[in-house]
């Protein structure tokens, strides 16, 4: 009996604080995550600089969500089908392809680690339902385009424009945050500048959706 009331009361505090920190994060900037402190234990810098979703490019969220979710404006949080997909690929052999959504990316990206197997997985999925509850689309957005690995010891698409193009992300054309966007699944093994092979391929074919995005309203939880 005592170690259930133990439990409970832990299970209480887990929630209160998980909660408490979702819903700062709300209004507050991520100030520094996990994988940060991964870089800088591995002796690199930290290169990041927030701008607001509103003074952003809106092409840039469009070509994330074509290139990372297209149906980010319409699920809750989790896309079944893609997960699905990914586990009949999975089962197939080959390269091991997730079918995270970028509300779950977020949720890894703000508050967990990278690795970490099924126990990390559960905890992304705890975290992904709590920023849907607690955040609008746009916030989450905000937020994953701030904090998103963009290259090797850069985060978010602000630092990658400035890093890549020697401009800020408020004026990035729809090639230029094509080419971004092909960075995020691989930020530290892909470059956005003079690309070649897969990057500059899938930057181009993600340069092209941005205008489909924007026609078929997949955008439009962010308008």
């Amino acid at each position: 009996m005592g170690l259930i009331r133990i439990l409970a009361k832990f299970a209480f505090v887990f929630v209160v604080v998980t909660v408490a920190w979702v819903g700062l994060y709300r209004f507050v900037p991520p100030p520094f995550t996990f994988t940060m402190m991964g870089d800088l234990l591995s002796g690199h810098t930290v290169t990041k600089d927030w701008m607001p979703l509103s003074e952003m490019d809106p092409d840039m969220a469009r070509a994330a969500i074509a290139g990372e979710d297209s149906g980010f404006c319409s699920h809750s949080g989790f896309d079944f089908k893609a997960i699905a997909g990914a586990a009949a690929r999975n089962a197939q052999g080959g390269r091991i392809r997730g079918g995270s959504t970028i509300s779950q990316q977020t949720a890894k990206n703000a508050f967990l680690f990278q690795g970490g197997g099924y126990v990390r997985k559960a905890f992304e999925a705890y975290f992904t339902v709590l920023i849907e509850t607690l955040w609008p689309k746009r916030r989450i957005m905000e937020v994953y385009l701030n904090i998103a690995e963009t290259g090797i010891g850069t985060y978010g698409a602000n630092a990658g424009a400035i890093r890549y193009f020697n401009h800020d992300a408020s004026r990035l054309s729809a090639t230029e945050a094509g080419r971004i966007a092909a960075v995020l699944p691989l930020p530290k093994k892909r470059a956005a500048i003079a690309p070649r092979g897969f990057v500059r391929r899938h930057g181009n074919t993600l340069s092209r959706r941005v205008s489909t995005v924007r026609t078929q309203g997949l955008d439009g939880c962010l308008r």
